[in-house]
């Protein structure tokens, strides 16, 4: 993956300042490939867009992470270093639609798309949030032989068959979902974390980008360069100059 330039991350922040969490992930999405239209990024799979971040953030920001994770246990605060290489692998994903059978039912669905997962966010109540989720995902459901609205799926599907058409998306798609389960040296429980790319990578882009404007202020202060100029300097360039303006 080539870098996106500074003048472009700059505006991809400054763009994401006005978002939320699913508007900025498509703004980072579109760094991390910057030639793809946006209908093409929301209908990918949702490990395939986590694949892009995750490859993006080592690109701009190295192969080390930093996490905290508070303890569910006991409330002890865990910091720890991780390896991004461990994580984002790209897995291929089925060709066509997946298949549950299980007693009256019979279920095919495709794994979530990005755009899936950006509707069903926007819904603030987690139970309607599923059940658009499994409506959008449903391709054909059978009861009895008998046909079934994909949108009364969530109502009538047994807690088994709803299990096992979640478990066979996460098998099928397993980059969509990093959960780390972090050992409390303290007492010894593990906690179940979330990793974030979208949250992660934006606040490491949002540090940068703040800190890059001083940089641009100091050194249009000292120089009268404009902000474009500044930006075409290398980062080892830009370093230097801020130097000599401390020195002098």
């Amino acid at each position: 993956m080539t870098p996106t330039g500074p003048a472009e991350l700059l505006a991809t922040w400054e763009a994401g300042l006005a978002q939320h969490d699913s508007g900025r992930s498509l703004l980072l999405h579109r760094a991390a490939r910057p030639g793809a239209g946006t209908d093409a990024l929301l209908s990918m799979p949702v490990g395939e867009r986590e694949a892009d971040l995750f490859a993006l953030r080592r690109a701009l920001f190295g192969e080390r992470m930093q996490v905290r994770v508070e303890c569910a246990a006991c409330g002890e605060a865990m910091e720890f270093d991780l390896d991004a290489t461990l994580f984002g692998a790209r897995t291929k994903t089925p060709d066509g639609p997946l298949r549950v059978e299980e007693g009256e039912w019979a279920i095919e669905f495709r794994p979530p798309t990005v755009a899936d997962l950006a509707a069903a966010g926007a819904v603030p109540d987690p139970d309607e949030a599923r059940r658009l989720l499994m409506a959008r995902c449903t391709v054909s459901a059978l009861r009895n032989g008998e046909a079934v609205p994909a949108e009364r799926l969530a109502a009538l599907l047994p807690e088994g068959v709803q299990r096992r058409l979640a478990e066979l998306a996460e098998q099928s798609d397993p980059a969509a979902d990093v959960t780390l389960n972090v050992a409390c040296p303290e007492c010894g429980e593990a906690t179940p974390a979330e990793l974030d790319i979208t949250s992660y990578l934006w606040t490491e882009l949002d540090t940068w980008a703040r800190d890059l404007m001083l940089d641009v202020h100091l050194l249009a202060t000292a120089y009268g360069w404009s902000e474009p100029a500044i930006l075409a300097l290398s980062p080892l360039r830009r370093r230097y100059y801020l130097e000599l303006c401390a020195d002098a």
